[in-house]
């Protein structure tokens, strides 16, 4: 316990310092994204996410995602996740555009904790990044890539509104944390904090709809320029089950 206390006082610290300083952008965007949970047994299953990002005010495109994830239950409390990730970035700020999209490729690994309480379910996420931005300048992609990790701590809340047989309706809210680390990170240790609450509506057992806000305050590599985004999140869950096959018994 005393260990989670230092942690959480230096990620508290790191925050606080981040949001002192000046020469900060404001930008407003809007995340739509597909999420697809395909479940192959009572263990293991597979999620997919498909993300565009686009900037409202001036309209441009923000970035692009493909994002895939194996997971594997260990009880109905935790499990584990390992993936892939795939990114197409325009630009990080809407007034200054190119040509040319920068990409990043992006493994993932992370273990999961969920418990209900009644109506409310308390959650963490714990995940580590292995990020390989391709080199790019004002003019172009350039060879080679640069690597860093990051490392992400989440703390979410589910309230559940209504539920009626396959339909439902819940409020979630979340904080969460991102850390980067190796020998290319100089200004920048604090990443990026990410504050969220949405609304789900499950429309069947197998489709969800949810819309929410999420405020991501972000460091830039210099150290002392910030992103501060207001941005509105429109989700499409979808979930596939594998029907189980059954043998056939003979007398």
């Amino acid at each position: 316990m005393k260990t989670i206390r230092i942690f959480c006082l230096l990620l508290l610290s790191l925050v606080c310092k981040a949001q002192t300083e000046k020469n900060v952008d404001h930008q407003s965007l809007l995340w739509t994204r597909y999420s697809n949970q395909l479940t192959l047994n009572n263990k293991w299953s597979i999620h997919s996410e498909f993300d565009n990002r686009v900037f409202i005010s001036p309209f441009e495109e923000n970035l692009y995602l493909v994002r895939i994830v194996g997971r594997y239950k260990i009880n109905k409390d935790i499990d584990l996740g390992v993936g892939v990730s795939y990114f197409s970035v325009a630009t990080q700020v809407p007034e200054v555009t190119n040509d040319f999209r920068t990409p990043e490729y992006r493994g993932q690994q992370d273990i999961i904790w969920k418990h209900d309480y009644g109506n409310i379910t308390l959650g963490q996420r714990f995940q580590v990044e292995e990020r390989f931005f391709h080199n790019a300048n004002k003019d172009g992609l350039q060879p080679g890539t640069t690597f860093n990790w990051r490392f992400r701590y989440r703390l979410q809340g589910e309230y559940s509104c209504w539920k009626k047989e396959s339909q439902y309706l819940k409020a979630i809210v979340y904080d969460e944390i991102m850390i980067n680390a190796g020998e290319n990170i100089d200004k920048n240790t604090f990443d990026q904090n990410r504050i969220y609450a949405a609304l789900q509506y499950g429309i069947n057992k197998n489709i969800a709809l949810e819309l929410g806000y999420l405020n991501s305050f972000q460091q830039r590599p210099s150290g002392v320029d910030y992103f501060n985004r207001d941005i509105i999140r429109f989700t499409f869950f979808h979930k596939i089950k594998l029907k189980e096959k059954h043998k056939t018994e003979t007398n």
